[in-house]
């Protein structure tokens, strides 16, 4: 990307956007188009394309999207579908009227079968079914990337895909309803530890297991494959690492200082048993993670303490 090129950043007061645009800048990318979503409703098809038509961006990262946790994704399942295939369905659609030179389409890790092989390659996309408690998302997510070969394969549009793990950072959701579940854990045993609870009560067995990956080191990643990728096939970004649930509970309880002990409410739902990307084709262009998982709760903590409006 040309440092002067007119950038917009779909989704730029969200986690993941957010971490975009301090990394653009970072990089000495200022040339940035953003709006809020009481701005520039993603859903209305005619407002995108007025925007698209009077601003004319060169390049686009698409990072906006409705996003939650398993209670939020099983609750809105219309809204997830709905709200996701308009949003993504306007702006890829637009970006082909007016000629952007390359947009960035940001997935899930949710869009692999429930019970996919590990770790998780890209080519297994569609082969079994998907986690039920949030499908709507995961087909709206699949539907995104098949857009953007569609485009590719049509049109010639340099459109490509790429497949975040599970996300956290500066800017996170901390809502105990609708956020994911490091955010919710960071929280939870927050409020214990100025409770003085003697213990605290997390959701399902904690043997599931799972990827962190810190959202500066994906927008990291994201300018990286923006000017080094350019394939039909999406690619996944992750760390190539994980742990249970219960080896999460762990390093949060140790990052906030909370003393009581940890209960397991095993009527709750554990969601799928392990979701670790295999990201050996990221490692083969050359680009890995920075930060581990207890260096990024310590700083996501720090934002946590210091954003009480992520509370809401």
């Amino acid at each position: 990307m040309e440092k002067e090129a007119k950038i917009y950043v779909a989704g730029h007061r969200g986690m993941v956007g957010s971490s975009l645009v301090r990394e653009l800048k970072l990089q000495g990318f200022n040339n940035l188009v953003l709006r809020t979503s009481s701005e520039l409703d993603l859903r209305n098809q005619a407002a995108v394309h007025a925007f698209f038509e009077q601003e004319k961006p060169d390049y686009v990262f698409l990072a906006a999207a409705k996003v939650g946790g398993i209670v939020a994704n099983n609750t809105y399942r219309a809204d997830f579908l709905y709200e996701n295939l308009a949003i993504q369905n306007h702006v890829i659609h637009a970006s082909y009227l007016q000629n952007v030179k390359k947009l960035m389409f940001l997935g899930s890790s949710c869009i692999y079968p429930k019970l996919a092989p590990q770790p998780l390659k890209e080519s297994y996309l569609l082969s079994g079914y998907l986690e039920p408690t949030n499908e709507p998302y995961a087909i709206a997510k699949i539907a995104g990337i098949k857009m953007c070969e569609a485009y590719r394969a049509q049109y010639g549009c340099q459109f490509i895909s790429v497949m975040p793990t599970n996300l956290y950072g500066i800017n996170d959701n901390y809502d105990l309803e609708n956020s994911h579940v490091l955010p919710a854990m960071i929280r939870k045993f927050h409020e214990a530890k100025l409770r003085g609870d003697e213990s605290i009560t997390l959701w399902g067995t904690g043997s599931p297991k799972r990827e962190f990956l810190y959202a500066d080191d994906l927008a990291k990643a994201c300018l990286f494959l923006m000017q080094n990728y350019d394939q039909s096939e999406f690619i996944n970004i992750g760390t190539g690492e994980d742990v249970t649930i219960l080896e999460l509970a762990e390093i949060v309880k140790k990052v906030i200082g909370f003393n009581g002990s940890i209960n397991w409410d095993t009527s709750r739902p554990d969601g799928t048993p392990r979701k670790l990307m295999d990201v050996s084709k990221l490692h083969g262009l050359g680009w890995k993670h920075q930060v581990n998982l207890e260096e990024g709760i310590q700083l996501a903590y720090q934002d946590f303490l210091q954003n009480p409006n992520s509370r809401k």
